[in-house]
């Protein structure tokens, strides 16, 4: 499989007034296009400060990384932006839609900034909404839906530039188990299609749907393991049903 994403020793600093925080040390690792894997660690391991740099809402203060080929390490931020939406569909805890805009309009909002005409926009949102079995609530705006609904229209929204990579940070940390199944079961379908998913988390039962574990603490990587026992919608099912 051809890597997508290899970051080499990278690390990131911050400077809290007279604090140094090491929230990254020196992390090493590659993911190969296609694979389903989870970043896990508890508050404060590094997680989400891999996953921004990952997905190029951050640079490292040290190291390099390469997504796809480009070297992102020191990109400017306008570079950086015209790189994440071009390769990274993004997935947030809290869906992140705006309030007085349809499902719709929502999901085709990164198309805006790729300069699609409004007739090609809207054809492409509709399918997007219907990969993620909302095709008929294209005119309901985000109070109108139900927290798993809203979720898979961000999902929607993540999927609709075709990105190399799903970052889902927390997805179903605002929603009721029943729904969280539901969404991974959605995950689960994407990964199926080739899409490279990767998820952080700190929910065990979560990340056992990945197919691959990354563990960080204090901003290394702990183990790095493929899941032996991967989750399924489907055996959850027959779990639930005995």
């Amino acid at each position: 499989m051809s890597v997508i994403i290899e970051t080499h020793d990278i690390s990131k600093v911050y400077r809290m007034g007279a604090e140094t925080i090491h929230a990254l040390k020196s992390v090493s690792i590659k993911i190969s296009k296609g694979e389903y894997v989870a970043f896990m660690g508890p508050s404060g391991s590094g997680k989400s400060t891999l996953m921004n740099i990952i997905g190029c809402l951050d640079t490292p203060s040290g190291g390099q990384y390469i997504l796809n080929g480009q070297d992102v390490s020191n990109m400017t931020d306008n570079e950086l932006a015209e790189v994440r939406n071009k390769e990274i569909g993004f997935v947030f805890q809290t869906f992140n839609l705006l309030p007085r805009q349809s499902s719709l309009e929502n999901v085709a909002l990164p198309l805006i900034y790729a300069g699609y005409s409004k007739s090609k926009r809207t054809e492409k949102a509709q399918l997007a909404l219907e990969s993620v079995g909302l095709g008929n609530r294209g005119k309901h705006k985000p109070n109108e839906l139900s927290g798993g609904q809203r979720q898979r229209v961000a999902i929607a929204r993540a999927l609709i530039n075709d990105p190399s990579i799903i970052l889902a940070d927390e997805p179903t940390g605002n929603l009721d188990s029943k729904t969280s199944y539901e969404i991974m079961e959605l995950f689960e379908n994407l990964h199926s299609k080739g899409n490279t998913i990767i998820m952080v988390t700190h929910e065990e039962d979560i990340a056992r749907y990945a197919h691959r574990i990354v563990r960080l603490r204090d901003g290394l990587i702990e183990s790095d393991v493929m899941n032996q026992d991967i989750v399924t919608a489907s055996k959850l099912q027959s779990e639930h049903s005995h």
